[in-house]
């Protein structure tokens, strides 16, 4: 009876593991996982322009010269402009650029302007004019454009000067915020009035005690006033 196979555990057919080309090298750092930039060796140029650690310009140089350099100062070499002739490079923190990259698309994202509403009544009680006065100070404080409405009902047209009144209360309440765009106009049965938000070193919180998002506040003025 013939003895059973033994089978090794050694890899001798040199079929190269997943991630790994047929040297043993991980190859999976130079693929489709890494959608940045390319940096360090994915950079195909054979020269380039080159801007050291601190912002200096170092001419145009070999890559591999460049790529000393940044591996000297335990830095990384940055391809950030790949169409120039040749390509511009730059020394630095890759984990560093990271951070300030997703840094700015955050501040860029929360600097695009949104309109928010507020919506009033011509006879609004205080208490429930400084709750508006308070959704509108956060939207303001957020960056947010604000539409002030103001709905008249039935004979409440007789009286227009209560809803301009009103109007002006929460206008002169948010001042520290936001500023008009125009002045409140009546067209038709609403009084509107549009304002913007001061600089973003300007605003500051009198009524709220600490910031909110805008998505606890989005549905804070739904429903009533009908």
């Amino acid at each position: 009876m013939a003895a059973p196979k033994q089978f090794s555990s050694n890899n001798n057919n040199n079929t190269p593991r997943p991630g790994m080309n047929r040297n043993g090298r991980d190859n999976r750092n130079r693929r489709g996982n890494d959608n940045g930039p390319r940096r360090n060796e994915r950079i195909r140029a054979p020269e380039i322009r080159c801007i050291g650690p601190r912002g200096e310009q170092l001419g145009i140089v070999a890559t591999k010269e460049a790529l000393e350099i940044a591996k000297l100062h335990g830095l990384d070499l940055l391809e950030i402009a790949p169409t120039a002739q040749p390509p511009v490079c730059r020394i630095v923190d890759y984990g560093k650029y990271l951070y300030e990259e997703a840094k700015k698309q955050k501040q860029q994202k929360q600097s695009a302007t949104k309109m928010k509403e507020v919506k009033l009544r011509p006879r609004i009680d205080n208490h429930d004019l400084f709750v508006k006065v308070r959704l509108a100070e956060m939207f303001l404080f957020n960056g947010n454009k604000v539409k002030v409405t103001l709905m008249f009902r039935f004979r409440e047209l007789e009286h227009p000067e209560f809803g301009f009144e009103a109007v002006q209360k929460l206008v002169e309440a948010v001042a520290h915020v936001g500023t008009l765009d125009n002045q409140p106009k009546l067209m038709g049965r609403s009084i509107t009035a549009m304002l913007s938000p001061v600089p973003q070193n300007r605003r500051k919180l009198i009524h709220n005690a600490a910031p909110v998002d805008d998505d606890e506040l989005d549905d804070a003025d739904d429903g009533d006033e009908e």
